[in-house]
């Protein structure tokens, strides 16, 4: 199979950083050449050591869960014959406490808008669509978070 890979780069500067009143922000360099501004969740570590403006973990594994779903619901759907022609998800991910006290993401919930053109495939087979498309998701098949999915209808 093939490596994908990021890089992350923070530095101190002159915070005393055993206080932890230092800043959370930092880079992520991916191997195609994006940088993307990161940070702790500002739920997690207060302003001003997180930024709230840059992306936390828990939004880009919302976020990474979502979009590998939409990539496998679009070519799912071209295999089939549907022409899509916008694709909208308001992902939201919910934190829990789980059974050794420590946080997690314990459930990522889709909400995939999908407009097609022409004819839209049937109720069964848009969620058979859906579903097709989380059981390939590389990230879902990945986490032990449980990942739903509840189709915006237009």
């Amino acid at each position: 199979m093939s490596q994908h890979s990021a890089t992350l780069h923070w530095q101190r500067g002159t915070a005393a950083f055993v206080d932890n009143a230092y800043s959370r922000l930092h880079e992520i360099h991916f191997d195609g050449g994006l940088v993307l501004r990161a940070s702790s969740s500002p739920h997690v570590v207060k302003v001003p050591y997180s930024d709230p403006t840059a992306a936390d973990p828990e939004e880009m594994f919302v976020a990474a869960l979502a979009s590998c779903h939409m990539l496998w619901f679009l070519s799912l759907a071209a295999t089939a014959g549907w022409v899509v022609d916008s694709y909208q998800d308001a992902a939201v991910g919910t934190m829990a406490v789980g059974e050794q006290g420590r946080a997690w993401v314990s459930q990522v919930t889709l909400h995939p808008a999908v407009q097609f053109c022409g004819p839209p495939p049937s109720l069964a087979e848009l969620h058979a669509l859906h579903h097709q498309a989380h059981a390939q998701c590389f990230i879902a098949n990945s986490v032990r978070t449980d990942v739903r999915c509840e189709p915006v209808l237009s």
